[in-house]
């Protein structure tokens, strides 16, 4: 079969394509023929090696996938050959990856897919839907009425945020860094948007949340803590996710005087069942088109080493050219 594989971590030039044999599934494994793949910031951090992980040898890149059951190991209880399924949480921690045309899933890492929901937006929606879901309702206890500040709202993961917010009744602020994705957190379905590029975040905020916000989703690699703080309501909550090598000043009075909290979210550290349980969630409302799948474009998976370099440029290099997940196709 065809596979994006590495021998060694290293830059996106590393990322070889080529034939390796079809894995067989054993034990409670699935193979899937896969349909759509979606490219994530963690794909990039392992294969570079900047996440230190063990990784078999090749090392098929990727933990998204979306596609057809074609056959299952002895132990499997409930799949069965000819379902569509996606998943997510491949490619770490040990786990082979997704950028195949077959790959070998443990059951527990893989959910139905809905019979109107295309492979594609399965896929797009697997990891940052599932860390969407963690953060908004496991780590920051999101209710009907309160307010969320989701900065990046155009991305990958706040897109999401955005839309899962939303489906439960939150009111939810959006920031954006130009018009086009501003327009498109208000097609998301966002109360207010801020244009960071023309508008104060904590001007507008304060007029639309006098009172703070619940729930502070912060998405870039250097948080400003002093805004989060200021905007943030009594005992409101913060959600961390990128910035592995920050070290921002923190303003510890103001934090501890609000009651607040903040809360670090490492998708993969969760467990199968706790991801299962925002699987569900996000199958439904994909089905009912409460929540929609941003793709910023899609790609052959032969060109996976030109997606890494996409997505480098935009999470780590600061291009910000991606309003939306990279896709790929065998």
């Amino acid at each position: 079969m065809k596979a994006a594989y590495i021998t060694t971590p290293g830059p996106p030039e590393s990322i070889q394509f080529g034939d390796i044999p079809v894995p067989t599934p054993t034990g409670n494994q699935v193979l899937v023929k896969v349909g759509a793949v979606a490219v994530n910031p963690i794909d990039t951090y392992v294969r570079s090696g900047a996440v230190a992980m063990p990784l078999p040898n090749p090392f098929v890149v990727g933990c998204d996938l979306a596609g057809t059951v074609e056959a299952v190991g002895p132990d499997v209880q409930f799949i069965k050959t000819g379902d569509r399924v996606w998943g997510s949480n491949q490619g770490v921690l040990g786990r082979q990856g997704t950028f195949a045309e077959y790959a070998c899933v443990e059951e527990p890492w893989l959910y139905p897919t809905p019979k109107k929901v295309k492979d594609a937006d399965a896929a797009a929606c697997a990891l940052v839907g599932i860390t969407a879901h963690l953060g908004v309702f496991q780590r920051g206890n999101l209710h009907p009425g309160e307010t969320v500040l989701v900065v990046g709202g155009s991305g990958g993961v706040g897109s999401m945020v955005v839309q899962l917010a939303k489906a439960i009744g939150a009111n939810v602020i959006a920031t954006a860094g130009d018009d086009k994705k501003a327009k498109l957190c208000r097609k998301l379905g966002a109360d207010v948007v801020i244009n960071y590029s023309k508008e104060s975040i904590a001007d507008k905020a304060r007029q639309y949340a006098p009172d703070g916000v619940q729930l502070f989703w912060e998405t870039r690699r250097e948080p400003d803590f002093d805004l989060t703080v200021n905007l943030l309501a009594e005992r409101g909550r913060m959600i961390l996710m990128a910035g592995r090598d920050a070290r921002p000043e923190f303003p510890v009075g103001p934090f501890y005087v609000k009651g607040a909290s903040i809360h670090g979210l490492v998708m993969f550290k969760f467990s199968a069942d706790e991801q299962r349980v925002c699987a569900e969630d996000i199958s439904t409302w994909l089905e009912q088109g409460k929540i929609k799948a941003r793709i910023d474009r899609t790609m052959p998976l032969s060109e996976t080493a030109e997606a890494h370099r996409v997505q480098e440029a935009s999470t780590v290099g600061g291009e910000k050219s991606l309003a939306g997940k990279i896709v790929l196709t065998p």
